[in-house]
């Protein structure tokens, strides 16, 4: 099965999820730059239970519209755990939705140093009602690559808290 057809097959079975029990979703980009959001929305009625998103790519944005500390950034940088967990929480507080996804990362192919290489990313997921949980991966490959295993691992995140 390729890339493309796994992401439509957990989708697919997001939306049933979802309007099964009624569940809302919303995401906080950065990496994947809406990746995510464009993955959800492909199939028809999925305004049903997507709600909508942020694309945060700068910490300014980050900032302003996820309400992620300036102190945070600086002292844990944009890509981490403690950042990832803030943008889900937000998002998910700001959009009212029972189920958040946010992730944060460097695709590259520059960006990286020897704690967080090129290919690193943590996502964040936030059901309502539950502690928001994080992972970090790093991804091999190309910048493409990165950010298609990033959406990909995403959805599977989302899946499994339905």
């Amino acid at each position: 099965m390729s890339l493309n057809q796994e992401i439509s097959l957990l989708v697919s079975h997001i939306a049933e999820k979802a309007l099964a029990q009624q569940i809302r979703i919303s995401t906080a980009e950065s990496c994947t730059g809406g990746g995510i959001a464009t993955a959800l929305t492909e199939i028809a009625g999925s305004s049903e239970w997507f709600e909508g998103g942020i694309v945060s790519y700068s910490n300014q944005v980050k900032s302003d519209l996820l309400g992620i500390k300036p102190e945070t950034l600086e002292h844990y940088g944009a890509v981490s755990e403690e950042v990832a967990l803030a943008m889900a929480i937000s998002i998910q507080q700001k959009t009212e939705t029972q189920l958040a996804v946010a992730v944060t990362g460097i695709a590259g192919p520059s960006g990286g140093s020897e704690d967080k290489p090129v290919g690193t990313v943590w996502i964040a997921w936030k059901l309502q009602n539950n502690t928001a949980q994080a992972r970090k991966f790093v991804f091999p490959g190309n910048r493409s690559e990165v950010r298609e295993n990033t959406v990909l691992e995403a959805l599977k995140g989302l899946n499994f808290r339905l």
